[in-house]
Formats: C-alpha cells, structure tokens, sequence
C-alpha cells in the first residue's frame, strides 16, 4: 500500500498529537515530526496553524457528511443505524470529532461551529425519517449520551445489547 499523502499524514499527525497531549502539545515542529515531514513541508500545506485547525474542521465536514450519507442509505435505516454507531469505537471520524473537540476547549469558533454542525446535521437528518421535532432530538440526545459514555466510562455490557434497549424506547415514542 502506497503511503499516504503528505497533507493526510500531516493532518493524522495533528490529530494524534491534539487527541494524545493536547492543543498545546501540537505545535508546528512536532506535527511535522510526527507525520515525518519537514516543516517546510508541512508550511507547504498549512502555512500556519490556523490553516492546519482549518484543514482539520475541512476533514470534519468531508467526514462528516460521509457519515450523513451512509446514515441515508442504510439497510437498517436512519435511527437504528445512528444508536448503532453511537459508541466510541476509534474509527478515522472519531479521531476527528476528538481532535476537534480538543481545538474548541480553546474557545475556537471554527472547532466549536464544527462540532454544531455535526449535532445539526444529525438532527435534521433523523427529523426528516422520524416527523418529529421533539422526538428527534430526544433521539440525537441519546445518541450523543450513548457516544460520551461509551467513551469516557468503562463498562462491562456490549454496546450492541445497549443499543437494543435504547432502540426498543425509541420504538415507544415514534407512533406505530
């Protein structure tokens, strides 16, 4: 497999740089480092760190509306395909929304918009499938409480068996 383009590399490093030590760790010398470029290589690609934080949001939005995608055209459908992938599970999208994540605890509108619009196009999407405003976004609230706890506290229970019963309370608010 051949190796991934130096601007991929250096968004991957930058990533796992943010994910790993923080924003502050993430500085333009140890993202090259980390994704074995010269700075002269990264500067090429992101001339600043502002236009690496927006390369960064750039990769959100392209996964992001990915994953908006596969949400449409699932077998499953749209609610149990969302509840489904509500868990951590360190896929390339994960890394991102962290990463991003990590840039807007630093008060960064462009991270923190970002991270609005995943939220947003979430809701627009399951309010499309459901009909309901109220009902989706209780939907979308589960979601997200089954991602944040997935990733933040341990458990012994299969997210599958988890999802199942949120997916079986969801069924009681949607009408038959």
């Amino acid at each position: 497999m051949p190796a991934a383009p130096a601007r991929d590399r250096v968004l991957d490093a930058f990533e796992a740089l943010l994910i790993e030590q923080g924003e502050r760790s993430a500085t333009l010398d140890a993202v090259a480092k980390a994704a074995g470029v010269s700075k002269g290589g990264l500067l090429y690609h992101f001339p600043s760190k502002d236009a690496l934080v927006d390369g960064l949001v750039g990769r959100l939005d392209d996964r992001l509306a990915e994953d908006i995608d596969r949400i449409r055209t699932s077998d499953e459908g749209v609610v149990p395909y969302l509840i489904r992938t509500s868990f951590a599970a360190d896929t390339p999208f994960d890394r991102t929304i962290l990463a991003v994540s990590r840039v807007a605890q630093g008060h960064d509108e462009r991270a923190s918009a970002g991270l609005a619009r995943i939220h947003d196009s979430w809701y627009a999407v399951v309010a499309e499938a459901v009909g309901d405003p109220l009902v989706a976004r209780a939907i979308v609230l589960l979601s997200d409480g089954l991602y944040y706890n997935s990733a933040l506290l341990p458990t012994g229970d299969s997210p599958r068996g988890e999802a199942a019963d949120v997916l079986a309370v969801i069924a009681r608010l949607l009408p038959s």
